[in-house]
């Protein structure tokens, strides 16, 4: 591969799914790639402008090769990538592991090599390859062939294997060569489903890291219940709020999870822009190290509604994180005894807050801090002499 540093950091862009769902189309797309410039999301390091399920005709044409659908992307792919590259950006495409994707059009399996070799002369940069309609044989095999026929084009494709977490795929995915695995059910756009999804993954950080990112779904930060996915607006559910928001993507940035967007990014308000740009947060997401959290103070009696995560970051500074799931405030305390800092070696924290971008000063022997609930606390900490 040219680019040898493929996969070395969580990727970053924009999926379709969330918001358009079947209602994808060239219009969208453009306008979507424009946005991401327009709006400083590039510039914050979202690069990928992925098309979903639904983006094909039916049926293959006659020398079984996928079609984009002329109604849909009348310019073409080609096209599309040309000028989603001239925006400097990347072009990721959709397809699945099965007989047909989710959506039932035409899926990839027994067409590995035919469709990777056509995603390489589209200019396609991103492969979400799914998960449905498989056949009753082993997954490892089919996110192999699929690895390895996208090697064989010279291209270098980023490869999503979204398996939804199924078969223990944390503990095998990385032998296939995939770069980032979906470990979770597709999420909603509600508080319920994102703490599901977080609670969820706690036990499976240990899995994920540089060239293979543990990917907890899409963000659906600033979709408000809006959008074509009535599956993702999630039922009678409440919105979520702006904090609700910012946890969820302070929790994805701290997990070390892709931050592939799912709102309309042409028409964010000013706090979906502010927090999903946020620098201090996605520069934990993308250390050049990719090590994983550290989870502390769960009690396996109880559900692990409230604790602080620990992340060690290439430059020596430490991350640290207070996140609050439980519906009441609460006030929590991490003794830096925890991160190996006794009151025994004389050293303090030097902290500054990630989500509010505040210097938060100095700590010694703990840290304690008032997390209203579905709230968070990200720190970023240097060490320093306690006085």
């Amino acid at each position: 591969m040219k680019d040898k540093l493929l996969g070395l950091v969580p990727p970053m862009g924009w999926n379709s799914w969330n918001t358009f769902n079947t209602a994808i189309d060239e219009k969208v797309v453009r306008e979507s790639a424009d946005a991401m410039v327009e709006t400083g999301l590039r510039d914050a390091g979202y690069e990928y402008v992925v098309i979903d399920d639904c983006w094909s005709l039916k049926k293959r044409d006659e020398k079984g090769r996928l079609q984009a659908d002329p109604e849909k992307f009348p310019s073409g792919m080609k096209a599309l990538a040309d000028y989603i590259h001239g925006k400097g950006l990347k072009f990721g495409m959709y397809s699945c592991n099965g007989t047909m994707t989710c959506a039932r059009y035409p899926g990839s399996f027994d067409h590995e090599f035919t469709d990777a070799q056509t995603f390489a002369d589209w200019g396609v940069d991103y492969l979400k390859y799914d998960n449905c309609f498989k056949p009753e044989i082993n997954g490892y095999m089919l996110y192999n062939r699929m690895s390895m026929a996208l090697r064989s084009t010279g291209r270098d494709i980023l490869f999503s294997a979204c398996n939804w977490g199924r078969d223990d795929v944390e503990q095998w995915i990385r032998s296939t060569g995939a770069h980032i695995y979906r470990s979770t059910g597709d999420i909603r756009d509600n508080w319920r489903w994102i703490k599901m999804i977080a609670l969820s993954q706690l036990s499976k950080m240990p899995y994920s890291g540089s060239f293979c990112f543990n990917d907890l779904d899409m963000l659906v930060c600033g979709m408000y219940k809006k959008g074509n996915h009535a599956g993702i607006a999630g039922g009678e559910e409440p919105v979520c709020t702006d904090t609700e928001y910012a946890t969820h993507f302070a929790f994805w940035c701290f997990a070390g999870s892709p931050l592939m967007l799912g709102c309309d990014i042409r028409d964010m308000n000013d706090a979906t822009k502010q927090l999903v740009t946020n620098r201090e947060l996605i520069e934990i997401n993308q250390d050049i190290e990719g090590r994983s959290p550290r989870f502390l103070g769960i009690n396996p009696e109880t559900p692990p509604e409230f604790f602080w995560g620990v992340r060690m970051l290439s430059d020596g500074q430490i991350a640290l994180a207070a996140f609050n799931f439980s519906d009441k405030d609460r006030t929590m305390t991490l003794p830096l005894f925890n991160v190996g800092l006794p009151s025994s070696t004389g050293k303090g924290l030097l902290a500054r807050e990630c989500v509010t971008r505040t210097d938060a000063g100095v700590f010694c022997d703990d840290i304690t801090q008032k997390v209203e609930a579905h709230g968070c606390r990200v720190f970023r900490c240097k060490i320093i002499d306690a006085k």
